[in-house]
């Protein structure tokens, strides 16, 4: 069973509700999550803010903190997984925001850098990674990081 199954099956196992805005992942993690059976049960939503308009006008994320920060950085994840928590009133709470590439990187931000937002409980954190690889990796790997810290968390 691939280790993600697990995962999604102890949070059913344990009633724990999920929910996750993405932007860098494209929806990949929502459909991670969804492809196992009986998720129904815990899955309230997965939002995908991929613009800064939609992060602004659904995740109520500041023009002013993208401005200064970009869409890619701590205090963006941050507030997208934050406004999320609030939205959806969800136990687990997962945003993600980072380059995909192969363009659209610098050399203060990287193809590659990605940030994932975690709610869980009363922690709040993000954690930020430099993955390598082409987009589709960089993609997979957002998601497999995401899922493997939800499974050191619970």
């Amino acid at each position: 069973m691939p280790s993600y199954k697990k995962i999604i099956n102890e949070l059913i196992k344990r009633n724990f509700s999920i929910s996750v805005a993405e932007s860098c992942s494209g929806g990949q993690l929502s459909s991670t999550i969804t492809k196992v059976s009986g998720v129904s049960k815990i899955f309230n939503m997965g939002i995908i803010t991929y613009s800064n308009q939609a992060k602004s006008k659904l995740l109520k994320v500041p023009i002013s903190k993208i401005i200064k920060h970009g869409s890619v950085s701590k205090e963006v994840a941050l507030s997208m997984v934050l406004n999320l928590a609030k939205l959806s009133k969800s136990k687990i709470c997962i945003s993600t925001t980072g380059i995909s590439g192969p363009s659209g990187g610098s050399k203060k931000k990287p193809v590659g850098l990605v940030y994932i937002g975690i709610k869980f409980n009363k922690q709040v954190f993000v954690v930020k990674n430099i993955f390598i690889g082409d987009r589709k990796k960089i993609q997979n790997d957002t998601v497999n990081c995401a899922l493997q810290t939800i499974k050191e968390l619970i």
